[in-house]
C-alpha cells in the first residue's frame, strides 16, 4: 500500500538544503517543512511558521513590467497605486508569477510538493550519504505538523536505505510521534525552557507535551540528540540550565546535549517578510556565559558540544 500513500500525499515545504553539515551526522539533505505550532521569539526560519504559502513583493526590485500580472492564472495579482497587490484568498499557489518575474521582485515563502518531488532531490545526493554516513533530515517549521507527508517520505527513504533524522520541537500528539518513531533513525530534539510559564511566554505554547514526548523517546530507546538554543536573558540563567541538565541526565540513554548559541542572522528575513521580530533586542551569548552554561551542564553529568 506504500505506493498508494506516496502518490496520494502532498505537503508544503519552503526549502531543500543540500550538502548540509549542521543538521545531523555527516553530509545531509535537509527538507524544511512549512508550518509550526510554536512562535519562538528567536526563530531563525520565520518563513516556516505560517503553514500557508505567501507571496513577498520587493518594491525596490520591481521594474513595473507587469509580467507577473499577465502570468497569474487566477488574477490574484493586481496593479494598484501602492504597487503590486496580492489577493491571498484566490491565489492558487502555483508560483507562475515568481518564475515570470525577470527582476526577481517576487518570492514565494513555500510550495506544495509531492513525495516524488522531494525524493527526486534526495536520491541525487545518495552517493554522498553512502560515502559519508549521512542522510536526510526533515526540519522546519515543524515536520510533525504534517504527519502523513512526513511518514510517506520517511518510508521512501527507509526503502532506499537512507538514514533518516527528524528535527523537531517535540510539540505533537503522542500518537503522531509513535508512528514517526517506527520510521526514524535519529531525533534532533530542541529543548528550550523548563519553566512552563516562561516557555509559553517565549514560544507561545506550554512545554508539558514537549517534555512528555522527550521522555517517551528516551524510554523507547530512540537515538535522540538534545539541542538547547542558548538565548542570553531568556534561558541562560543558572536555574534553567540546572533544571535542563537534571531533566536530561535522568533520561535513559541520553548522555549529551548540544548548545546552539543565538545569532541574529535571521533579522533580514523578518524585514523581507514584513514580520515583527521579537528577538531583535537579543544579543549573542558572551563567551563567559557560554563557558558557564557548559560547566553547569557538565556538572549534571552530560557531555556538552557547541553547535550541532
Amino acid at each position: 500500500m506504500l505506493w498508494l500513500l506516496k502518490w496520494a500525499v502532498m505537503g508544503t515545504i519552503f526549502a531543500i538544503k543540500r550538502y548540509a553539515i549542521h543538521d545531523g551526522p555527516n553530509i545531509r539533505t535537509t527538507v524544511f517543512f512549512k508550518g509550526c505550532p510554536l512562535s519562538c521569539w528567536w526563530c531563525h526560519n520565520p518563513e516556516g511558521i505560517d503553514p500557508a504559502v505567501a507571496l513577498v513583493w520587493d518594491r525596490g526590485k520591481c521594474v513595473g513590467c507587469s509580467a507577473c500580472l499577465q502570468q497569474c492564472p487566477s488574477h490574484s495579482l493586481v496593479a494598484a497605486p501602492e504597487g503590486v497587490v496580492w489577493r491571498r484568498e484566490s491565489c492558487l499557489g502555483c508560483g507562475d508569477c515568481v518564475e515570470a518575474c525577470p527582476a526577481l521582485a517576487l518570492e514565494s515563502t513555500g510550495r506544495e510538493a509531492s513525495v516524488d518531488d522531494v525524493m527526486a532531490v534526495i536520491v541525487q545526493d545518495q552517493p554522498f550519504f553512502d560515502q559519508s554516513g549521512g542522510g536526510v533530515t526533515f526540519s522546519g517549521g515543524e515536520p510533525l505538523a504534517q504527519p502523513e507527508f512526513l511518514l510517506a517520505l520517511l518510508k521512501e527513504c527507509g526503502r532506499l536505505g537512507i538514514h533518516r533524522a527528524v528535527d523537531t520541537s517535540g510539540f505533537a500528539s503522542a500518537d503522531v510521534l509513535l508512528q514517526v518513531v517506527e520510521e526514524t533513525d535519529l531525533f534532533l530534539f530542541d529543548l528550550k525552557l523548563m519553566d512552563r510559564d516562561r516557555h509559553r511566554l517565549f514560544t507561545g505554547v506550554s512545554n508539558a507535551l514537549i517534555l512528555d514526548n522527550l521522555r517517551l523517546l528516551a524510554v523507547r530507546g530512540m537515538a535522540v540528540q538534545v539541542r538547547l538554543p542558548l538565548i542570553a536573558g531568556v534561558n541562560d540563567d543558572v536555574a534553567n540550565l540546572q533544571a535542563v541538565g537534571a531533566f536530561i541526565a535522568a533520561l535513559p540513554g541520553i548522555e549529551a546535549i548540544d548548545l546552539l548559541p543565538y545569532h541574529g542572522a535571521a533579522a533580514a528575513k523578518y524585514r523581507k517578510l514584513n514580520l515583527p521580530y521579537k528577538g531583535a533586542h537579543f544579543a549573542p551569548a558572551p563567551p563567559e556565559s557560554l563557558r558557564g552554561a557548559m560547566t553547569i551542564l557538565q556538572q549534571c553529568g552530560l557531555a556538552v558540544r557547541i553547535g550541532g
